[in-house]
This record gives structure tokens, C-alpha cells and sequence, in this order.
């Protein structure tokens, strides 16, 4: 490990939107450029910060290729300011998309993390990945994982005592709006955010290891994939949770922004390196145990998402977002 050293760190928080690249691309740069204004020289950006996630067949040609824009913005800033950022977005390989977390080092070197497992209608989006997200960087060993990775013990025992550093970021899904059994929905909304709230300062206590974690404050509209085998969707409208926060490795808050605040960046200095992890893992495949409703929507989605995958994919709708601009442009020609 190497000996502790503090840097100023910060995770944004944005109000991404769906399908739309450039503009997420450009929102983006923006709260990179005001973390580095506050001092920053370790920047973490969330989740899917090209595109929100939900149902919208728009999402299947939102994918890039290995070199992208999003890559490119990263690679500039890190250039630029001298700086270690990190996010996630779709990128297909070898005919499949991944959820592709890119940590990029003042140098221009690119690590790459795929996460593991899809989480419910992200299935019809992408595929998991098999590393074990442990990048050795310049900072020393530094450990991605992404939205519900930070969940399950699977990834505690792929990093536990081995980084000085976790780079996280979500996507995370609220009540989906309905208006019936509008005071379940509620309580389900609230607890949902608790459940949030303190999923970063756990799964940093369980690795030893201090934490960023971006997130998305977006309301997203779309649809609710109702009938595995089938793309039928109900509407839907939902609120990204947020908890944008830097996690010292003691398991400590020392910055936040809540989804209220909208967009905007999280900053604090960090002391990196690994300490004795304050808290044992349980001996299951959750870290948390969830509310029915929640298990019930893991195993209800992962099939419909995934059967939506194999849809897309066979009737050629899976496909890059440089793609999807090119046949536009030349269909305009004709």
C-alpha cells in the first residue's frame, strides 16, 4: 500500500438526461470545470453520466465505442488541470454494450471497469463484466464499483484491504410515480432513501478505504417493462436519489449534496490510503437486507430487461451512438 496522502477531492452531482449525449457530455465538462475551480485534483463523475436510464428504446443507440466524446472530455480534463477523473457509460465491444467505468490519470492512461451485474431494466442496456475493478494507478491501488455493486459482498471480497482509494458513482432509482397506493409508494420512497444515504459510508467501513461517490438529482420519464418476453411498459416518473459524497476511510461524511440540491459538486480533502476495515461483511450475496418490493423488482426486471437486450440486439437496434448519428445523417442526404 502506499503511505497516506491527501489530495482535495470531489464528486459531482448532475441532472443528466435521456438520450441525449452531447448535452450530458457538455453538463458535465461544466461541473468538472467548478470542481476544479474549488481546488480539485480527484474528480469522480457518476454512473451513466452520458445517459439516464430507464425504458426508452432511444437508450439502445446510446452506447460508444472504446474511443469516444465522453472518453475524450475526460482525457481533456485530466490533461488539462493535471487531475484523476473517473465515471461510467455504455460502451459496446465485440458486438456487446458494457457499464464501463474509466479512471484516467493526469498522463492520459485509461483503466477500465465493466460492472458485474446489470440492475433490473439496466439489463435490456448493457451486459455484466468480469474484472475485479482493482485498477494500480498513480495513486496507488484504487478500487471502481458501480451503483449496486457497492451492495453485494461479492465486490467487499474483490477489494477488501487492497485500495487506498474507491472511486463509486449511481444511478439510483426512486418510487416510480404511480398514484395508486400513493402512501406505500412514500414510505417506500423514504426508505429507499435512507437505504442510499448509507450504502457509501458502509461499503467504504467494509473495504478500509476512504470513498467519492457521485450520483444523478435527474426526474426521469419513461416506461416500466411490465411482461418478460414482451417490451410492454407502463409509464412511469421517478426521482434519481443523489447522495453525492466524500467518505473518509474511517467510514466519516465529509461532504455532501442531497438530490434536492440538483446539480452540483461535493468537495473535501481526502486523505488516501488503506485502513483496517471498521465493519465485517454478512454472510450473504446483499450487504443490506431489502424490503420485498425491492427483491421482487430485482428478479421482475432482471428478466424483462434482459429478454429486452436480446431483442434489441437481434433486430440490430443495440448499436453506438456514432452509429446511430451516421445513419441519420445519411438518411438526411437521400
Amino acid at each position: 500500500m502506499t503511505p497516506p496522502k491527501t489530495i482535495r477531492a470531489a464528486a459531482i452531482q448532475v441532472e443528466a438526461r435521456v438520450a441525449d449525449i452531447p448535452w450530458n457530455i457538455e453538463h458535465a465538462s461544466r461541473l468538472v470545470d467548478e470542481a476544479v475551480d474549488r481546488g480539485a485534483e480527484l474528480v469522480a463523475l457518476p454512473e451513466f453520466f452520458t445517459t439516464c436510464i430507464v425504458y426508452d428504446e432511444r437508450v439502445f443507440g446510446c452506447s460508444l465505442p472504446p474511443e469516444n466524446p465522453a472518453l475524450d472530455m475526460l482525457k481533456e480534463k485530466a490533461r488539462r488541470h493535471r487531475i484523476h477523473i473517473g465515471g461510467s457509460y455504455l460502451e459496446m465491444r465485440d458486438g456487446d454494450v458494457y457499464n464501463t467505468y474509466v479512471f484516467v490519470e493526469p498522463d492520459g492512461k485509461v483503466h477500465r471497469h465493466d460492472k458485474d451485474l446489470p440492475t433490473m431494466v439496466e439489463n435490456a442496456f448493457y451486459v455484466g463484466g468480469d474484472d475485479t475493478g482493482l485498477m494500480e494507478t498513480s495513486l496507488g491501488p484504487v478500487g471502481a464499483a458501480v451503483c449496486w455493486e457497492t451492495v453485494r459482498t461479492q465486490t467487499v471480497k474483490r477489494l477488501r484491504g487492497k485500495v487506498g482509494l474507491l472511486m463509486t458513482g449511481s444511478h439510483w432509482w426512486s418510487e416510480p410515480g404511480w398514484n395508486w397506493a400513493r402512501g406505500y409508494w412514500q414510505r417506500f420512497h423514504a426508505g429507499n432513501g435512507r437505504l442510499m444515504e448509507r450504502t457509501p459510508r458502509t461499503f467504504a467501513s467494509l473495504i478500509g478505504a476512504p470513498l467519492l461517490h457521485a450520483g444523478h438529482a435527474s426526474v426521469i420519464e419513461g416506461g416500466f417493462l411490465v411482461l418478460p418476453g414482451t417490451r410492454l411498459t407502463a409509464p412511469i416518473r421517478t426521482q434519481l436519489m443523489g447522495e453525492t459524497q466524500v467518505i473518509d476511510g474511517e467510514g466519516r461524511l465529509l461532504a455532501r449534496r442531497r438530490y434536492q440540491e440538483g446539480a452540483g459538486v461535493a468537495v473535501a480533502d481526502l486523505q488516501l490510503g488503506a485502513v483496517q476495515p471498521r465493519a465485517e461483511s454478512p454472510p450473504r450475496f446483499w450487504i443490506p437486507k431489502f424490503s420485498p418490493m425491492l427483491y421482487f423488482q430485482w428478479y421482475h426486471q432482471n428478466a424483462a430487461g434482459k429478454s429486452a437486450y436480446r431483442w434489441a440486439k437481434r433486430t440490430g437496434r443495440l448499436r453506438t451512438w456514432d452509429d446511430g448519428r451516421n445513419a441519420r445523417a445519411a438518411a438526411e442526404r437521400l
